[in-house]
């Protein structure tokens, strides 16, 4: 009788410190690459353009590399022998979940602006497997080149970092930022389509206020919901070609081009990014490039499970 006594009270025991100490969920895996990581890739390639020297980049076998949307080795990259100056502007976005970051950032060649886009993709072992550099050098290669916005540190409303409460899903953040490119291919503003901007929301391209408080671009545009989109019914349809999310600061990129056809036509063709935090967009930033139209997609195909809008 003891004994069965005494198993009963282990037992007990044992059952009673399982539900004080519940077994824990096993922790996510860690990022191949976190945020610190991968900023640090983005300044390792900006210093490699800097000083004329890429053979200390950490590849991987099969990098794949593309200067203003033509496939060419590394070492052949024009911008490596041009780049003579960093500016101080520089606008990250950070997916730590696909690998991947985008930067913005101002650099001088030879005393000459430039806007320049960068586009990492690393693997599992932290190597270099993707580098798109867009380069923009005036008007004539995007229309607006109002440099002098970026002449020292990005945006204060891109770079605030949300609290955690206010922050959006991956996926919610991807469907609000959506709202945008389907208004441009399917409506006369944004507001008819329900795109849920803040009120003070604004959108820079090329460094240049386009719409919000202070617009004088054309009439109307101070409203950015209420914003008449009848100049993009001449663009045509935009197509998405990738989507990078820095789910942290709230932040979505989409690279986009618009379809207008035509012998000879140029294309629009914009990494444009989303500022999203409780529910809304509260600003919008684009780096334009025009390309010819079978360079529309910059080179790189477009990203499966992507839907058009």
């Amino acid at each position: 009788m003891k004994t069965v006594l005494a198993l009963c009270l282990i037992l007990w025991s044992s059952t009673a410190l399982a539900a004080a100490h519940p077994t824990r969920a096993p922790a996510a895996a860690a990022p191949a690459c976190d945020r610190v990581c991968l900023a640090g890739k983005i300044t390792e390639v900006l210093y490699a353009l800097l000083e004329h020297d890429v053979s200390k980049l950490d590849v991987a076998p099969g990098l794949r590399v593309t200067e203003d949307a033509v496939e060419k080795p590394l070492a052949k990259v024009g911008l490596v022998r041009s780049v003579t100056k960093l500016r101080g502007y520089r606008q990250d976005i950070l997916d730590e979940r696909a690998g991947q970051a985008v930067a913005g950032v101002m650099v001088e060649e030879s005393g000459a602006p430039v806007i320049l886009v960068v586009r990492v993709k690393v693997d599992s072992d932290q190597k270099l497997s993707e580098l798109e550099l867009v380069a923009t050098r005036s008007r004539a290669d995007g229309l607006i080149f109002n440099v002098d916005a970026y002449s020292g540190a990005p945006a204060k409303a891109m770079n605030l970092a949300p609290r955690p409460a206010q922050l959006s899903t991956r996926d919610q953040a991807i469907e609000i930022a959506m709202h945008y490119p389907r208004g441009l291919s399917n409506a006369k503003t944004f507001n008819a389509i329900g795109t849920p901007f803040a009120t003070d929301a604004y959108r820079l391209e090329n460094g240049a206020l386009m719409a919000g408080p202070g617009c004088t671009f054309n009439p109307g545009c101070s409203d950015i919901g209420n914003q008449p989109l009848t100049i993009f019914e001449r663009l045509g349809r935009v197509t998405v070609r990738d989507i990078v999310v820095d789910e942290r600061m709230g932040i979505v990129i989409m690279r986009l081009s618009w379809n207008v056809s035509g012998p000879g036509s140029d294309k629009l063709t914009a990494w444009e990014m989303f500022k999203v935090s409780d529910g809304q967009i509260h600003m919008v930033q684009a780096y334009i490039r025009l390309f010819p139209a079978a360079l529309d997609l910059g080179g790189w195909p477009i990203k499966p499970g992507i839907t058009q809008p």
